[in-house]
């Protein structure tokens, strides 16, 4: 390389990396334990990159971080985990849908009363950017739109229906999934049917319920609050939790960016005896778990012996998340604990493939480490994220209502198959192989944001009304047009068809 190419290229990674020092204000008032642990290392970096952060949320850093500081809702709400037993059908998810937009509001709540977090408005404090969860409310957009600075928003999973609107994205359910069902990009008519009646009663409630809700909460504390979906529309961006790699390809603005695998950290040695009993395994480790949200030990007695069976037919041993000390019949080949290392279990080579629950988190750490997964999808995201799974290649989905012995087996044996373990690490290498790594590209864009502040790249789409949008005002002017032709047609035959009737009574008469 020249000296004069190299001096170009090292001064274009040096403006690159030239960052104005920002004050950022992360505001998370959800207390969903996954939800921060995907936050967290995202906004340790951009300490280390190095802004100022302000974070408010249950989750007070055990261990300080230099220019990190937290304003602490810890003690005034119950942290989330084990939260949902095994169980699924329609009364459960609506149950979950009203759980989470009660909860939002209650966070919304929490949120404005606490004293620290009004020092903040009330002592005029600035912020050069807001990043802001978008999940269950839309109550921090209110308190963002006080403290006057522009917002980036921030999922832990793919986008919710009710925020497809506020960044002008079309929905069809023929090929696009809507959270807490299947289908993947081929559903049949019933599952079209599905997703057409959940998304919009999804749209409705989080409209009618949550945003009205949180806008009456905020009035009680600012006067001049405009309604949230249109504070909603002012975001700046999304960094949305996923990649196409599994979600598919589809039709998103500029303003939506895909970050999906920033949480994924370097694997660590695994403690004693855990890795003893992995690296000891002759023929590999399967490992279990069904995440922090779900109550494994809840698990129905049946369901339990049937995948305890099917485990005992194959030669490899089992690492399994579980809340209590045994299982029934004390099995010698399975290991149990109700807390295990997930990323670094999974990045050990001795470890097969991943029996999941399809939650975003496990998904994208079996998605990093290319291994072959087993998703028994339950509620969220997950049936979703297991339909995109087994489209992808990554692995196959199996339903909890149908878990026999014979059905788990058959999936246990192809995702150990030599040919699926090889198919799993082709689709991660496709997973890494981006421009630029998921938390280069979440920093590049939450600073692009606050360089340039004034600037907006949301789809024009989303600020079109819904007759434009729809084109229902043209559709009902072209059919104007043909009934006034048809109407002219019929008129000018009709008249013709007179006049020789006309005619020929005329002609008879003579």
């Amino acid at each position: 390389m020249s000296t004069a190419l190299m001096l170009t290229f090292l001064l274009g990674t040096f403006n690159f990396n030239l960052v104005c020092t920002l004050n950022i204000l992360g505001i998370f008032p959800y207390e969903g334990k996954s939800h921060f642990f995907v936050f967290k290392p995202y906004l340790e970096e951009l300490t280390k990159r190095g802004h100022n952060v302000t974070v408010i949320s249950y989750f007070p850093q055990s261990d300080p971080v230099e220019n990190y500081n937290d304003i602490s809702l810890a003690g005034k709400a119950k942290v989330l985990e084990e939260a949902f037993p095994l169980s699924r059908s329609y009364s459960m998810f609506i149950h979950i849908s009203l759980f989470l937009f009660n909860y939002g509001s209650a966070n919304c709540r929490i949120l404005l009363a606490d004293e620290q977090v009004q020092n903040l408005w009330k002592n005029k404090w600035q912020f050069d950017l807001i990043v802001v969860e978008q999940f269950n409310s839309d109550c921090s957009l209110g308190l963002a739109h006080q403290l006057g600075a522009p917002v980036v928003g921030i999922t832990t999973h793919t986008l919710m229906p009710y925020h497809h609107d506020r960044f002008g994205i079309p929905y069809n359910p023929s090929y696009m999934h809507v959270q807490f069902f299947e289908g993947g990009t081929k559903p049949t008519f019933y599952q079209r049917l599905e997703r057409t009646v959940v998304y919009y009663y999804l749209k409705i409630l989080y409209r009618y319920l949550s945003q009205r809700t949180d806008e009456n909460i905020l009035r009680q504390y600012f006067d001049d609050v405009p309604p949230l979906e249109e504070l909603a529309g002012k975001i700046k961006f999304i960094l949305l939790y996923q990649h196409h790699t599994m979600t598919g390809s589809l039709l998103y603005p500029p303003n939506v960016i895909e970050v999906g695998g920033y949480h994924v950290a370097k694997p660590k040695p695994i403690p004693e005896p855990l890795k003893k009993f992995i690296e000891e395994s002759e023929h590999g480790v399967l490992y279990i778990s069904f995440g922090s949200m779900l109550k494994a030990a809840s698990t129905p007695k049946d369901k339990l012996k049937v995948i305890i069976s099917a485990l005992s037919e194959l030669p490899q041993r089992v690492v399994w998340k579980w809340e209590e000390k045994t299982l029934p019949g004390n099995p010698k080949n399975i290991y149990l604990s109700n807390w295990l290392p997930q990323n670094d279990i999974l990045a050990h080579p001795k470890v097969m493939g991943f029996f999941s629950h399809a939650g975003m988190l496990g998904t994208t750490e079996a998605f990093y480490h290319g291994k072959p997964v087993i998703a028994m999808p339950i509620f969220g995201d997950q049936p979703s994220n297991a339909a995109a799974i087994e489209e992808c290649g990554l692995g196959v989905m199996i339903q909890f209502s149908e878990l026999t012995k014979e059905t788990l087996l058959e999936k246990l044996k192809t995702i150990l198959d030599p040919k699926f373990q090889a198919q799993a690490k082709r689709v991660s290498k496709l997973w890494h192989d981006r421009p630029m790594s998921p938390m280069d590209s979440a920093i590049y864009w939450t600073e692009y944001a606050a360089r340039n502040r004034n600037f907006t790249f949301r789809s024009a789409a989303a600020n079109v009304p819904t007759v434009q949008y729809l084109c229902l005002d043209v559709i009902l002017f072209l059919l104007g047009v043909i009934l006034v032709i048809a109407y002219t047609f019929k008129y000018v035959i009709s008249l013709i068809c007179c006049k020789r009737k006309q005619a020929q009574i005329k002609s008879k008469k003579q």
